[in-house]
């Protein structure tokens, strides 16, 4: 109903019996909100020629979301901030940012899925099992919701069999503290994407943007002499 198609029609696609037409995908697409990524194969699986570029992060096109993309994650700072693509490499992070992830072997360019996979994180971050609970389920509802990714669900398989029980909540979220020698920071993360995206590359950019869960985290980030930015 929501496509305005009948239900005949819809099972002939679904069987064969009927080829859809580029229009029908458009509006299949935006029935089951698909990613832009599932919406170019399924264009290309029925014989079409995809829709949607996948601009260079370089050209010219992109430099109002690169600007975009630099106030928020730049103007975040003393608070760590991170864009992330659709498989979770890092293609930009704040000053803040750059330090607390250098701590575990990780720079602009690296992959947080590799870091997932090694044994860095159950180190530094204190409460591991009940993150790497959450980031499973996170991984696996970003799979299914492009059609099924291997690279994500293979870590989603990692970090699910991770020992340890999740806790009983104690908070609204659950934060990622992270602990480095003295250091201790209780973090919780909002995402933020851009709207109406028409490039791949947009579509799957997403910018997690970290603030303080407690008061201690607030005063070491918002300190003067601040050495993390």
């Amino acid at each position: 109903m929501e496509a305005d198609v009948s239900s005949r029609h819809l099972s002939f696609l679904e069987t064969g019996r009927a080829r859809p037409s580029a229009d029908m995908i458009a509006r299949l697409g935006d029935a089951l909100q698909l990613p832009l990524s599932a919406r170019n194969q399924m264009l290309n699986v029925a014989g079409f020629a995809t829709r949607y570029p996948a601009r260079a992060w370089s050209a010219a096109e992109m430099a109002p979301i690169r600007a975009a993309m630099d106030h928020m994650l730049d103007r975040h700072a003393p608070y760590p901030a991170i864009a992330i693509d659709r498989l979770w490499n890092a293609v930009r992070m704040n000053a803040t940012a750059r330090f607390l992830f250098a701590q575990v072997g990780v720079a602009e360019g690296g992959s947080l899925l590799d870091l997932m996979m090694s044994d860095h994180l159950p180190g530094v971050v204190e409460n591991w099992p009940a993150v790497a609970h959450h980031t499973a389920l996170r991984l696996r509802t970003e799979s299914a919701a492009q059609g099924g990714v291997a690279a994500l669900d293979r870590v989603a398989d990692h970090l699910a069999a991770v020992p340890g029980a999740p806790q009983q909540p104690t908070g609204p979220v659950v934060p990622t503290i992270y602990r480095t020698g003295p250091l201790r920071l209780s973090l919780i993360a909002t995402i933020a994407q851009f709207g109406t995206p028409e490039d791949l590359m947009l579509d799957d950019l997403r910018i997690e943007l970290y603030f303080p869960a407690d008061t201690a985290t607030a005063d070491i980030l918002n300190a003067p002499e601040n050495m993390l930015t």
